[in-house]
């Protein structure tokens, strides 16, 4: 699908209109290689090439939505769109008004490529597998194109499309003792994906030995990106949307406050300008470069869809109240050093299964699994015995957080479940002096 094809398609289907019927037409498109890997082998390769229509017609204070598949044929999808906006005609009459129905009525145009150099799907896993020969690697490859659009009889025109890879797998010892690691972007370097071997080679040696048991206790600790990730995934679950704040349901409400303070290390941003997602929102509204969420530990701005902006009579920033292109600011830490600094506690390279234990604290827990180690004299010694941590942010962010790396790992979502995800997150490591170990 090009950007004139869609919109051509869309300029006929707009010509149906008639009286107050207004038309938003939203686009969803992908163009992947997807191969599924086992004992590092190849297990299932495959390909996708989808696209799909939304439609939501708008009649007063009324609005309707639906989809259908497009098949690349113009006449042929043109009929299915104008089938699916015959039966929205049908429906709107029998639904009621839509209390909060906001869209954008100002004309607006944009044209936005992320592009990516990609080899080819049989190059990237002949890498991989050349360099983890030997591994019981278990893993997917996922890259290609993934495209946006918008088009509106109020007369929008957006476009996004976005070229990615991001190749997610785990190296196995025995049963479930395992070392995980992604690599994922837009510039495929073969020599960074070695030196992710590598790594996971050298803690894959210390995961062989005897596995070391702990009490339940307060233990220092060095958060790798990927488990900082989980937190973060966890925390966008209410702590960001604008109705979750108004309405103190957010697990942030004794930062928003202004009861409680977070570290001076710590700054949060909605990054629109550098992720994946498109820069508008499917009532065509044009998202801000950058949302500040926290900045130096205090809670600034809110995420703000359409519909709770008209609910608060706020402004329109974000397509969803959940963050899409996260990022935290670095620290000044080196990553070679964080274990140094560390000196004797606990590596997490990945944290599961995280829920909440007490919302209104902020209060998390979940499970250390793959990639934790007990740490002596900066240097891994021992695989941990698989436990949970029960502790509050206003802790492990706040008070208790000593550190941040300075550099920062870009962790795509490995979602597919509606098509590849377009989230992202750019994160440090966080070195914290205590986490509560529960069991």
């Amino acid at each position: 699908m090009t950007p004139e094809r869609f919109f051509d398609l869309f300029t006929a289907l707009e010509a149906g209109l008639g009286g107050t019927e207004v038309l938003f037409a939203g686009l969803g498109a992908e163009r992947s290689d997807f191969v599924r890997l086992n004992q590092n082998r190849v297990r299932q390769a495959g390909s996708v090439d989808s696209a799909a229509l939304s439609l939501t017609l708008i009649d007063g204070a009324r609005q309707v939505e639906g989809s259908c598949q497009l098949g690349g044929d113009v006449t042929a999808d043109l009929g299915r769109a104008r089938a699916l906006l015959g039966q929205l005609r049908q429906r709107i009459a029998h639904v009621p008004d839509d209390p909060y129905l906001h869209y954008s009525r100002e004309p607006a145009s944009s044209q936005q490529r992320i592009d990516a150099d990609l080899p080819d799907a049989a190059e990237a896993i002949g890498t991989l597998t050349d360099l983890a020969d030997g591994l019981d690697l278990v893993g997917i490859w996922a890259a290609g194109d993934v495209v946006d659009a918008l088009a509106s009889s109020v007369g929008h025109r957006h476009w996004h499309a976005s070229r990615s890879f991001n190749l997610d797998w785990s190296c196995y010892v025995d049963r479930d003792k395992a070392v995980k690691a992604s690599y994922s972007g837009f510039d495929w370097q073969p020599a960074q994906l070695r030196h992710k071997l590598e790594r996971q080679r050298a803690d894959l040696a210390v995961l062989s030995r005897p596995e070391r048991r702990i009490e339940p206790g307060r233990y220092r600790a060095y958060l790798a990106p990927a488990a900082l990730a989980e937190l973060m995934d966890l925390l966008a679950w209410g702590g960001f949307g604008l109705r979750d704040h108004r309405t103190q349901q957010t697990p942030l409400l004794q930062l928003a406050t202004g009861e409680t303070q977070l570290s001076p290390l710590l700054t949060l941003f909605e990054e629109h300008k550098r992720g994946l997602a498109p820069g508008f929102t499917a009532e065509g509204f044009a998202k801000p470069a950058q949302v500040t969420l926290i900045e130096e530990g205090w809670y600034q701005d809110c995420l703000t869809d359409a519909r709770s902006a008209r609910e608060y009579d706020a402004a329109v920033n974000a397509a969803a109240e959940y963050p899409e292109s996260l990022a935290m600011g670095p620290g000044d830490l080196a990553t070679a050093d964080a274990l140094g600094q560390l000196d004797t506690g606990i590596l997490i390279g990945n944290l599961w299964y995280c829920n909440w234990s007490d919302r209104n604290a902020c209060r998390m827990t979940g499970m250390t699994r793959f990639g934790t180690f007990w740490v002596e004299n900066g240097e891994p010694v021992a695989p941990l015995a698989v436990m949970r941590f029960d502790d509050s942010l206003y802790h492990l962010l706040g008070d208790r957080l000593q550190a941040l790396t300075r550099e920062r790992e870009l962790l795509l979502s490995a979602e597919t479940y509606d098509g590849r995800s377009t989230d992202s997150t750019l994160l440090p490591g966080a070195l914290i002096g205590g986490i509560d170990l529960a069991l």
